[in-house]
């Protein structure tokens, strides 16, 4: 599937590191360049707003939408930046509905400066290894740079999945 929509989930205040504001722009712009929807939530501060600011100063579209369901039924992928708890909820859901058989459609997670390192522990760590299986991770694409992890998105093809219970499959 290509992509031609993409929901991107930032934080709504301004950029604790320099390098968070920096990836939004450039991820903006790459968005702009690759004739790829910005779907938003609407929020106008914080990275939410940089990003859709240099989409839009790059030729981009940029659609505001209510948060999901909307927004998760119109959009070809998902990306999220370093952002707050509220947004953090979104791509928990993401998640979790991936692993309840949605896995159609690639959710990245722009990695800059380690800010999602800890919630992808290394796999040696005892609770991950016990409740995150390898497989669930697996279906986070993660990278430090918006242009290899939007590449990765658009190469993404959906897993193999299972069905989750005997009366899924009548």
């Amino acid at each position: 599937m290509p992509l031609r929509r993409v929901a991107v989930f930032a934080g709504s205040t301004a950029a604790q590191r320099p390098e968070y504001a920096d990836a939004a722009v450039r991820t903006g712009r790459l968005l702009a360049e690759n004739g790829i929807t910005l779907l938003t939530e609407g929020i106008t501060t914080g990275l939410t707003e940089t990003v859709a600011e240099a989409a839009r100063a790059g030729g981009g579209v940029v659609v505001h939408m209510p948060r999901d369901p909307v927004m998760v039924e119109k959009a070809d992928g998902f990306l999220a930046l370093p952002q707050g708890i509220a947004n953090l909820d979104e791509l928990f859901q993401l998640w979790s509905w991936r692993h309840g058989g949605d896995a159609e459609r690639p959710t990245g997670l722009l990695n800059v400066g380690g800010y999602f390192t800890g919630l992808l522990k290394d796999e040696s760590d005892e609770a991950v290894e016990r409740f995150v299986r390898e497989s669930q991770r697996g279906m986070l694409i993660v990278d430090p740079d918006p242009e290899s992890l939007l590449r990765a998105m658009a190469d993404f093809r959906p897993p193999e999945t299972r069905r989750l219970h005997p009366l899924d499959d009548q």
